[in-house]
């Protein structure tokens, strides 16, 4: 293993037994063995469950490895078998360094001993000498930011005070190696914010995380890698935003389907006006309602990463910044007006069109849709053989810099949502530099003096 390597995951599945019943087990432990030394063929009580399946990578000092996938997918299997909790069933896992681990809450924490008294025993588990404890406790304590409750027994605090203990013990012993597994979901914002400020300062003297969320925006902001485990297999690693648009294509659209096609149908054009921010007009945009030429016009992402079932296709744009068509750069708070064509491929209930802006880090800054808006012109479309002009108009208080627009045209079957045509990041914009206000968005603050 590479000295840069301290994470080396080669070829690791895991089996579980399943039991029908509990009587089973015993079976499985006794009439095999009577059967073994009869010579007669073994037979099996169990079924086999195999929690994940030939998993391989590897992380790097200071990286940062983020893992995502449906539940179920084997994240915290795999996350047991690096901390050395559970043995793979094959292949091997080698760790170099001290491993700080957030697995499930309160793991190691004595419900009875005191906050104090499980600090102490935590952090000696993790390999600390009393005298190392000592000069850490107050940063611990005042990390944790429990109060009088560190003097009380543990069973008494609530899942967000054990959690918050937990991590202060787990990222105050500077661990070469950190895992956290969904811990920070329970936490308030001002601790999860204080937790990945720690995070990044761990990261910076070299620490190797492994962070394990369903939240995609967190894989995107904060890690260099990204693994996506799907049914115990591993399914990709790679860049953050492009493992999380295939997470979201498992998560939302089953399997991946291509959303092209040549099919041409007679274009029939819906008029209907309304006062919300997505109306569908007359076609005044000059948009192709036979062709999809989406990908000739100005500002087109050509990495966008599109797919859907096919059932319906958005064929063209339209993008106005104040009076520019399709402008190189926009100025914030200018007025954006986006035009698209959608064609109809079969009969759907109540499409349903969406828009998300994401900067280029991939972090979410917008999103709505024609249901979340409420918009019921969208109730009377979906005819097989037509063609939709929707319109979505907005002011861009945008900071300067760069940022994507993503379109989805999805119905619902039931509980489920189906998408039909999805083009993320397909749509480059530009924010012209402004130097009148710094972050994300310009707030249009007012300041006087009174």
């Amino acid at each position: 293993m590479s000295s840069d390597i301290v994470v080396d995951v080669e070829n690791v599945g895991k089996c579980f037994h399943i039991y029908d019943q509990p009587r089973d087990r015993l079976r499985q432990f006794v009439v095999p063995r009577f059967q073994a030394a009869l010579g007669m063929r073994e037979k099996k009580y169990y079924k086999e469950f195999w929690a994940l399946r030939d998993v391989q990578f590897q992380i790097s000092k200071g990286e940062t490895v983020g893992i995502i996938g449906r539940n179920g997918s084997g994240k915290s299997t795999l996350l047991q078998i690096i901390c050395g909790t559970l043995n793979p069933t094959n292949g091997s896992v080698r760790v170099r360094g001290r491993v700080g681990a957030l697995l499930e809450l309160g793991t190691g924490f004595n419900p009875e001993f005191t906050g104090r008294e499980n600090v102490y025993l935590n952090a000696a588990v993790l390999g600390l000498a009393k005298k190392e404890i000592e000069h850490r406790l107050e940063d611990i304590i005042s990390f944790a930011d429990i109060g009088q409750f560190i003097d009380q027994p543990v069973k008494t605090y609530s899942s967000g005070m054990v959690v918050r203990l937990a991590f202060a013990v787990q990222s105050q012993i500077d661990p070469d190696i950190l895992i956290v597994d969904e811990a920070l979901s329970v936490g308030d914002a001002k601790f999860q914010a204080k937790c990945f400020d720690r995070l990044k300062k761990l990261k910076e003297r070299g620490t190797s995380i492994l962070l394990v969320t369903h939240s995609s925006e967190q894989i995107v902001t904060h890690c260099t890698r990204a693994v996506l485990l799907n049914e115990g297999a591993m399914v990709e690693i790679g860049e953050p935003r492009q493992v999380v648009n295939h997470y979201l294509d498992l998560l939302f659209g089953r399997k991946r389907k291509p959303a092209v096609g040549s099919v041409e149908v007679a274009a029939s054009v819906k008029t209907v006006e309304t006062d919300v921010s997505i109306s569908l007009i007359e076609s005044e945009y000059s948009l192709s309602q036979t062709e999809d030429v989406f990908s000739t016009r100005p500002g087109y992402n050509h990495n966008e990463y599109r797919w859907g079932d096919g059932s319906a296709r958005i064929l063209d744009f339209y993008l106005r910044a104040d009076d520019e068509a399709y402008p190189s750069a926009i100025e914030t708070g200018g007025k954006i007006v986006l035009a698209v064509s959608v064609q109809f491929i079969t009969d759907m209930v109540r499409p349903i069109l969406g828009i998300t802006i994401k900067t280029k880090e991939g972090v979410t800054v917008y999103g709505v849709n024609s249901e979340s808006l409420q918009v019921d012109a969208f109730d009377t479309l979906g005819q097989a053989g037509s063609v939709a002009i929707s319109v979505i108009s907005f002011h861009c208080h945008l900071a300067p810099g760069d940022y994507f627009v993503s379109l989805g045209l999805a119905s619902r079957q039931g509980a489920d949502v189906v998408p039909h045509d999805r083009r993320y990041d397909a749509i480059h914009l530009h924010l012209s530099p402004d130097e009148s206000f710094h972050g994300l968005v310009n707030l249009q603050a007012k300041l006087q003096v009174n």
